[in-house]
């Protein structure tokens, strides 16, 4: 692999659908694919289409265009050795060449559902405040009440169209050998004799399904634009993944193969190919308009400020790769990253404000707060969504406070007073829920009035991971970013209360009398914030447990309890926490999760499950938090230069792991290596949030 650039690309088409591979053309992942479709969007993620197998023939020579791993240890055929160049603009493209030929690759996506407007509120800034608001509340119509969308209603498309073109001073040949499967996209195809593929075959595409005994596959299928097909039902054993070999996991997969199509081509021409579930009406035909189309209708965000700068269209394009439409809520979400990862509630509302409110899409960020606000239920707000059928999960403290703080974030930036009149009850259940005690035993310290949790066996904060049955991080108790989370949901509460007291005066005595009990409680909060001060280390404790005793910990919670909207900790107290967090923390990608000097310290996250997931929390670094980081910085060292240079992140960014996005975390030890998911909602979000502030 040493001499393969196996550096990844992203494509995904707003119901969690997506196709990934690499670079060089060769799959090292068992999610890398053309065409991966969520079936129940964004869930139910089916591999369909891995890739087109291809050779090419000039003047009685054949190429292997194609780059494989095997089971022996052995790659073939050695494609990437004609491999010139590749880049991501507009689309990922490749281009193989020799002597007297070039062949260039495109590959698209189409968006899956409906108009991207209407349904994802694909808006801008710009114009006048009457026009944007008449504009927002037409986008709206669609996601404003969930779940009041049939499924019915709403077309959804999963396909993945790709354009070959040849120049050459000779005619050539394009052979092409669909390598398919029909499998969960955790999980490898192994070859079985039980296992099938029907085929179909019309002029100009071929129709498949998988069939094994007791059970019937997706249909698709699979077009052409010009070419000859012949069925030649073939298994394809032993592909095998390095990168899950890296991750102790299962690395060896079989694909099969129904035929094969020959193209003719002279210099100049092109073919497109198309795959697409379900059935195609017989006389579809498949232009070169149909991929132009799907090309011109990417997304590039319009009217944003600044759009000259390609960093920013960037950035902005690479946050519009995680929002999709949840069929289960009809309504729309954040995954929150690929290729694994499907969507949370916690991640989807830390990922808001960077992926819908900076670039004023207000209408999605509208859409996501009023969904995760129908679905509150005993003042929790879902951490995860099921498919249709299914109850959301409540297993996390913090999601209904993040609701809170984002709402207000929201507010702030909208002026859309009338959302809090319609989101005010929504956030009196969540208070009265946490001050009377809900699930998990979380409920309001009486002595203190700080939020407190004692649940065994599960972990509500992100620091989240639990292996058999033991939280990796146990942090019951009192969690220092779930209280300045608190404090800053009641201080919220104060402002909207005393706001809605002059709006609706028939309700102001007793709003007010509300207003009285949040500032009281905020102060109070406030006070016993105290607790969190550790002045032997001269930084905040992570925790205290339910037995008061607390954990010095040196963690990035006490920076990120720092950067909320409402900031109850004293700032000389908050100074020395942000120093010892630059010295101890702070990397060119993100903020530790743990102090190097710990014992508890992991500074490598690798191997195998069990092995990485000890590691999540305990030194890896964490892109996402160098948001709260700089926030921090500039609150409490007003005028001074951030001691944060963005480039190496942003070096990330362009040219290393996923091409045009950022990966999910990094080594805790240099050279902070890329890993985990190859591209995260809210590192991408935290980035556009700050990068330019």
């Amino acid at each position: 692999m040493d001499n393969l650039d196996t550096r990844e690309w992203l494509l995904t088409n707003g119901l969690g659908s997506f196709a990934s591979g690499t670079v060089c053309d060769a799959r090292t992942r068992t999610y890398h694919g053309w065409l991966v479709a969520a079936l129940e969007p964004p869930s139910q993620r089916t591999l369909l289409l891995s890739h087109l197998e291809a050779s090419l023939e000039v003047a009685g020579r054949v190429w292997g265009l194609g780059t494989n791993f095997w089971q022996s240890n052995t790659i073939s055929p050695l494609g990437y050795q004609q491999l010139r160049c590749f880049t991501i603009d507009p689309v990922p493209t490749w281009v193989w060449s020799w002597e007297n030929w070039q062949l260039k690759r495109q590959l698209v996506m189409p968006y899956g559902l409906g108009n991207r407007s209407s349904v994802m509120g694909n808006g801008g800034g710009g114009g006048d405040a009457g026009s944007e608001e008449d504009k927002r509340d037409k986008e709206l119509e669609v996601i404003s009440s969930p779940p009041s969308i049939a499924n019915d209603q709403l077309p959804i498309t999963n396909s993945i169209l790709i354009r070959y073109r040849y120049d050459g001073a000779d005619a050539a040949i394009l052979r092409l050998r669909p390598l398919i499967g029909d499998r969960n996209f955790h999980h490898q195809q192994s070859a079985t004799p039980e296992w099938q593929f029907s085929q179909l075959v019309r002029q100009g595409q071929v129709c498949l399904q998988a069939i094994r005994p007791g059970w019937v596959g997706t249909p698709w299928q699979l077009r052409w634009s010009r070419g000859d097909y012949q069925p030649e039902g073939v298994w394809y054993w032993g592909y095998r993944y390095p990168e899950e070999t890296l991750r102790g996991l299962g690395d060896r997969e079989d694909l099969y193969s129904p035929g094969y199509i020959t193209v003719s081509l002279q210099p100049g021409d092109t073919v497109i190919f198309e795959a697409k579930v379900g059935w195609p009406a017989p006389e579809a035909v498949l232009t070169a308009e149909d991929f132009e189309q799907a090309l011109l209708a990417q997304p590039l965000p319009e009217k944003q400020p600044t759009t000259d700068n390609d960093i920013w269209r960037q950035l902005l394009r690479a946050g519009e790769q995680f929002i999709a439409y949840r069929a289960s809520i009809s309504g729309p979400t954040i995954i929150a990253g690929y290729p694994w990862f499907n969507d949370w509630g916690r991640d989807t509302l830390i990922a808001l404000p960077g992926l819908a409110i900076v670039p004023q899409r207000f209408s999605l960020a509208k859409g996501l707060l009023q969904t995760f606000g129908h679905y509150c239920d005993r003042g929790l707000i879902p951490n995860a969504f099921p498919d249709a059928g299914a109850e959301p999960f409540y297993n996390s403290i913090d999601a209904s406070l993040w609701w809170i703080e984002v709402l207000g974030i929201y507010l702030e930036a909208t002026g859309d007073w009338d959302f809090l009149v319609e989101q005010y009850p929504t956030v009196r259940q969540i208070y009265k829920a946490f001050c009377g005690g809900t699930l998990y035993n979380i409920r309001v310290d009486a002595t203190d009035g700080l939020l407190t949790w004692d649940a065994a066996g599960v972990a509500l904060t992100w620091m989240d991971v639990v292996v058999d049955g033991h939280p990796i991080t146990p942090r019951c108790g009192k969690a220092v970013e779930i209280n300045a989370l608190w404090y800053s949901a009641l201080c919220w509460a104060t402002q909207w209360a005393e706001r809605l007291s002059a709006q609706m005066p028939e309700k102001a005595e007793k709003l007010q009398a509300q207003r009285s009990r949040y500032l009281m409680q905020a102060q109070q909060v406030q006070q016993s914030l105290q607790k969190f001060w550790n002045p032997t280390r001269q930084y905040f404790y992570d925790t205290i447990s339910p037995d008061d005793q607390p954990d010095p910990s040196i963690r990035p919670n006490a920076v990120l309890a720092l950067s909320l909207s409402h900031c109850g900790f004293d700032p000389d107290q908050a100074r020395r926490v942000l120093q010892l967090a630059r010295d101890r923390l702070l990397t060119p990608y993100g903020l530790r999760s743990l102090d190097p000097a710990d014992p508890k310290y992991i500074g490598h996250y690798g191997g195998n499950p069990k092995q990485r997931d000890s590691a999540y929390h305990q030194g890896t670094v964490w892109s996402w938090l160098i948001g709260a980081f700089i926030a921090s910085w500039k609150r409490f060292y007003q005028g001074e230069p951030v001691p944060f240079d963005w480039q190496p992140l942003l070096d990330h960014f362009q040219h290393q792991a996923c091409l045009g996005s950022v990966s999910e975390i990094f080594d805790g030890d240099p050279p902070h290596l890329p890993k985990g998911a190859f591209a995260q909602a809210w590192s991408v979000s935290e980035l556009i949030r700050h990068w330019r502030n």
